[in-house]
Formats: structure tokens, sequence, C-alpha cells
């Protein structure tokens, strides 16, 4: 895939860079290549040179997509994952469960109970990252940590025995200055340790924030996992996109 490999090298450098500025190992950040609207050759592609963690945002458009991969997953080295990204309905968390290899935008208990039952039909333990909404745009989603069903969901998630939690993800508002961005990676941190603290029983070693705008301010902060897919694969074809953004859910 045309300038692929000098994309790849590129945010490699400004990643390690990041972290050398946070003071912090380079191998603390995990790089999800987001791949949503690129076709299945894109994620061969990256796939080939080392990538193997990728985040979709819709289910019916990974679903064309999973055959022509297939041979990519459960691979003995260097097997990929394809992760769910974006907002889930419920009326779709069976196909997400059969296809993606976690979901990390889960917001809402009954969603957690649909995937729950769903994994639990084909024999699988989900991951899943509790998705929580920091910013006050209304096209953002996720649970708000105050919110009375958000304290629910924690209180259930150790019950629910084919979801196994990882941690929390967020998205930063758009077009806004640095400090507010930074401000909402460091509420996600500050949440995790409290949640972590009165959840003994789940994990939340994940924090994935960050996209190809903002990821250095999230490394910044204490992601775990960033979002990279205009930064990797460009624009994506079929759409005009807002500089800097990377919406659909604003995602990468």
């Amino acid at each position: 895939m045309s300038g692929l490999r000098e994309h790849l090298e590129r945010v490699e450098a400004a990643v390690a860079a990041a972290c050398r500025a946070a003071g912090r190992s380079r191998a603390g950040v995990e790089l999800m290549a987001v791949s949503k609207m690129h076709p299945a050759a894109a994620i061969a592609a990256a796939a080939e040179m080392g990538m193997t963690l990728f985040g979709e945002n819709r289910v019916q458009e990974f679903a064309a997509k999973a055959p022509e991969i297939a041979g990519l997953r459960g691979r003995a080295r260097n097997s990929i994952r394809m992760h769910l990204i974006g907002h889930l309905q419920g009326n779709k968390a069976a196909r997400a469960a059969e296809l993606f290899d976690g979901v990390d935008s889960l917001d809402s208990l009954r969603l957690a109970e649909r995937l729950n039952d769903a994994a639990g039909k084909l024999g699988k333990r989900l991951p899943v990252l509790v998705e929580v909404k920091l910013s006050a745009e209304e096209t953002k989603t996720g649970l708000d940590p105050a919110a009375a069903e958000t304290a629910q969901l924690l209180d259930r998630l150790a019950e629910l025995e084919h979801l196994e939690m990882r941690g929390l993800m967020t998205i930063a508002p758009f077009g806004v200055e640095d400090e507010v961005t930074r401000g909402c990676f460091r509420s996600l941190r500050q949440l995790r340790e409290r949640w972590a603290a009165a959840h003994p029983r789940l994990a939340f070693d994940v924090l994935s924030m960050g996209m190809s705008g903002d990821f250095a301010l999230a490394i910044a902060e204490g992601a775990t996992r960033i979002r990279i897919g205009t930064a990797l694969f460009g624009s994506r074809a079929g759409r005009q996109q807002k500089a800097g953004s990377e919406t659909d859910a604003e995602t990468a």
C-alpha cells in the first residue's frame, strides 16, 4: 500500500518521542490501527508490516471485510485482532460478538448483558472497554461517569462471565485547546484509579485515548492504547473530512 510504510515509520517516531517526553517506556503504549472506511487490503498491508491490533467502527462494514482477512486471524505468529470502537446498537450485539475480538465501546448495562449472552452462546470470553463520555459534544457517545447506570454497570460486570473487562475508552472534544484535551484524558485516568480501587474484581489495565491529532497529549496523561487512523492510512475514501477530525465517532 503506497506510503503506508513511511506513515507507520513517522507515527512510530512520534509515539517514541512522546513517550520519551513523558518519561514512559514505548512498550507501555499499544498502537491500534483504525482501518474503518479502508479496504481489507489496507489491513493486510499493515499486518505485513507487523501491526496486530485494528479498530473498526461499524459491524456491517467489517462484516464485508472479514472474509478477506480471515487468514490473518488465528495465525500462530502475528495473528491480528479486530476490535469494534464505534457505537454499537443493541440489536447488533450478537453479530458483533461473533465478528470481533473485542468491543471497546461498551456504553450501557443492557448492551453488556446482550454481549454477554451472545458471547456465551459462541463459547467465548469477549474483552470489553467501557466508553466514558467526558465531552459535552452531542455527537460523542459513552457513559456519563456520574450516572447511576455507570455505577450499575461496574457493579454488574464482574458477574457477566462471558465478558472480560479490560479498561476504559474516551474521545476528547474536537477543536479545543490542548489543556482542555489533556484535562479530558487526565479525567479518564483519575476515573480509572478511583474505579479500580472500588471494583477490585475488574481489570482497568487499558486506557484507550488519543487519536492522530492528539495522541502525544494522551500519552502524557497515561494512555496505554492510542487509536491511529488518518496518520497511518490517510483520509478515508468516499467522504469529506474536517481537518484533524476522525469521525463518524471521531475515534482515530
